[in-house]
């Protein structure tokens, strides 16, 4: 005979109280509409395509003769640290130490979590531009930090970071500037002159600075600059990227950090806490694409750029008004000209009245009013299904 076990009886919520105001991320709600509804996903950022042959078959290639099968070395494998590395020097001017200096991670999303529990105390506060990506505010709250958002907004058909907002938002309880550029959701890429004025303030109020860059190759207008390059900004700066938006393969997860030995250190302490290791056969195929030649970064670019503009075209004959992006596959858009109000209800309904998913930017601010009536769309695929997609938005 069984007996029925006794529900857990206490007024303590099972879920931390810091993640409490987490729940099912918008991207899996959106995904899971758009499969429910049959609709063209605009939403979460994945090619609808995968990446070269070449790097695929590297990866087969890697799992057919054992390469990474088994744990691969904490750090990373040798040769996509190696790869890294050279990564760094051949786009940027940075020297690196493969050995001391390259961590690989599980993708952005585990990069970004071990450096914000490794580099961050409870209570101590972290500036982040919003809109931010969602996982920036879960991993703040998991390491006990306080979130101070400073918010770009829209300014003649682009986002903007006013630097004075940025300075006066530093107290004595600061730690640490966490950015993204090219940023996610709005498309913008900071401009040289300000990410001197960034390395200045951080250097001056000796802030440390997580600078997500995932997007670095993914730049229309101007060209990317890392931070980590600028005065001062060496030893105080961990560089995130990752493979998946670069070369299309999403679901390998293979993302990188590039630090002093110092911050790779502390990073390190916690990521082998976290997936320990990850993607083994995978890294040895990433270390083959860095080494790509120029024309791959050049066609993605274009190709991109073409999609952008067939979205943005689109989108505007539907009577949006678009932020057409500098870098990303994003494309930032306000539905006020619709008549709409409320960008999340709007999302939400989006499927039954067109086909279409894309996904709200209020659930990216702090001050959701700030966002109500942003809504963000994926450029990142085919050409026909991002004409279909603005067929079916001019029903609106």
């Amino acid at each position: 005979m069984t007996t029925m076990s006794t529900p857990v009886s206490s007024d303590r919520p099972f879920l931390n109280r810091r993640l409490a105001a987490f729940g099912t991320t918008i991207f899996a709600e959106m995904s899971a509409l758009a499969t429910r509804t049959g609709s063209i996903n605009l939403g979460q950022g994945f090619p609808d395509t995968d990446g070269p042959a070449q790097i695929a078959e590297a990866a087969s290639r890697a799992i057919l003769t054992g390469l990474g099968n088994q744990y691969p070395p904490g750090p990373g494998v040798p040769e996509l640290r190696t790869a890294i590395a050279a990564h760094q020097q051949r786009f940027y001017g940075l020297a690196h130490d493969p050995d001391t200096e390259v961590l690989v991670t599980a993708g952005a999303t585990e990069a970004i979590a071990a450096s914000l529990l490794a580099l961050l105390e409870p209570g101590d506060e972290v500036i982040a531009l919003e809109p931010y990506y969602d996982s920036y505010a879960a991993c703040i709250a998991m390491a006990g930090a306080v979130r101070v958002p400073v918010t770009l907004r829209p300014h003649a058909g682009a986002f903007t970071l006013d630097l004075d907002e940025l300075r006066a938002a530093v107290t004595p309880r600061t730690r640490l500037l966490l950015l993204n550029t090219p940023h996610n959701p709005t498309g913008t890429v900071l401009t040289p002159a300000e990410l001197t004025a960034i390395a200045e303030l951080a250097v001056e109020r000796d802030l440390l600075v997580v600078t997500d860059e995932v997007y670095e190759h993914l730049v229309f207008e101007g060209a990317h600059t890392p931070l980590a390059g600028l005065p001062g900004m060496r030893e105080r700066t961990v560089t995130i990227s990752s493979a998946g938006k670069t070369y299309s393969f999403t679901g390998w997860k293979v993302g990188w950090i590039t630090a002093s030995p110092e911050l790779i250190t502390a990073v390190r302490s916690v990521k082998q806490f976290l997936t320990y290791v990850s993607s083994g056969p995978f890294q040895y195929a990433i270390a083959e694409a860095l080494a790509l030649p120029d024309s791959y970064y050049d066609t993605l670019r274009a190709d991109l750029a073409a999609k952008r503009d067939i979205l943005a075209d689109g989108l505007a004959a539907a009577g949006f008004e678009v932020f057409r992006p500098q870098g990303t596959y994003f494309i930032t858009t306000d539905i006020t000209p619709l008549g709409e109000k409320d960008g999340l209800a709007f999302c939400r309904a989006l499927p039954d009245r067109c086909g279409v998913v894309a996904i709200p930017n209020q659930v990216f601010y702090d001050d959701r009013s700030a966002g109500a009536t942003q809504v963000r769309w994926a450029f990142c695929k085919r050409e026909d299904v991002l004409r279909e997609a603005a067929e079916r938005l001019r029903r609106l």
